[in-house]
């Protein structure tokens, strides 16, 4: 994820369109927000699409726009979701699910940078950076003649591929802290902290879900924990029912060496600098703190050689 986050802040600066691929729940409109907002469009719309969520018809609607009598129903002129996004980005989620007819008008937006309205004959010019995403092998649905190829190469011109979070486990006891910080907080529930043991458990579960189970997870175990400490028994069943050996990946001594080996490589890149560690790790300083004092992990140089 480090190296997809330094990726990101090199392709925020340019005009290129991206294409992020990953499993659901891996965070990509987050990573595509991130985008967005570290470029010079920052200020100008970010307009998500969900293209699995719309019939074809419809789709190309609200894309596109329409002019008045275009179909049964077109009683105005409608502008389109490419028009509400001029000058800033349009991120379209689950871009494999769209129809090939779609597809053509979707390359001519990339390739001539102008729409035209369902039922309209006029050209309507765009500035608009396209980020997609997908969770389909766009290639198995070239192969299959349901995704153009020429759609393909305009759209992954930066690809950037957001690895499963069962692949990066030292980031789930950052990820969790963040998460109670933020149901405890929304809930005006007093818990502070999570169990050893239960963070051992969260990090031999596979999560098939990625980061969006992980965070309903924890907002479940806010809602219902009656401890200012969540616990295994707080957790949903399918995550408490991995019982970690003493050698598994999910033991508590694995958990606290995964942990103390990642913190310990951020904080030597950062050269002990502690606000630039937490930056980097993607977390505030006092959680930080908290989770050197819970795994016994030095912050200073000198103390770390000692």
């Amino acid at each position: 994820m480090r190296d997809v986050l330094e990726m990101v802040a090199r392709v925020a600066r340019t005009r290129s369109t991206v294409l992020i691929q990953g499993e659901t729940g891996t965070g990509k409109e987050l990573i595509a927000r991130a985008i967005h907002a570290a470029s010079s469009r920052a200020v100008r719309p970010f307009v998500p699409v969900d293209c699995s969520a719309l019939a074809e018809g419809v789709l190309e609607s609200e894309l596109f726009g329409h002019v008045k009598g275009a179909f049964t129903g077109a009683v105005i002129h409608k502008r389109g979701l490419f028009e509400t996004a001029n000058d800033g980005t349009c991120f379209l989620d689950e871009i494999g699910e769209i129809s090939l007819c779609v597809q053509a008008k979707l390359l001519r937006v990339l390739q001539e940078h102008e729409i035209k309205r369902v039922g309209g004959t006029d050209s309507v010019g765009v500035d608009v950076r396209v980020v997609a995403a997908t969770n389909r092998d766009l290639g198995a649905l070239i192969d299959g003649g349901r995704f153009r190829e020429d759609l393909f190469y305009r759209l992954s011109v930066v690809t950037l591929q957001i690895p499963p979070l069962r692949d990066r486990r030292e980031d789930i006891p950052l990820l969790a802290d963040h998460f109670l910080r933020v149901y405890a907080s929304a809930n005006g529930r007093r818990v502070s902290d999570i169990a050893p043991e239960a963070m051992a458990l969260m990090v031999g579960y596979d999560w098939p879900g990625n980061i969006r189970e992980l965070e309903h997870a924890i907002e479940r175990a806010v809602a219902l924990t009656t401890s200012s400490v969540i616990r295994p028994e707080d957790l949903p069943p399918k995550c408490a029912g991995t019982v970690p050996t003493t050698d598994a990946p999910g033991s508590a001594l694995s958990l606290r060496g995964v942990v103390t080996r990642h913190v310990h490589r951020v904080l030597r890149e950062a050269r002990w600098n502690k606000k630039l560690a937490a930056q980097l790790l993607g977390i505030h300083r006092r959680t930080l703190y908290r989770l050197t004092k819970r795994y016994g992990i030095s912050l200073s140089e000198r103390d770390s050689r000692g």
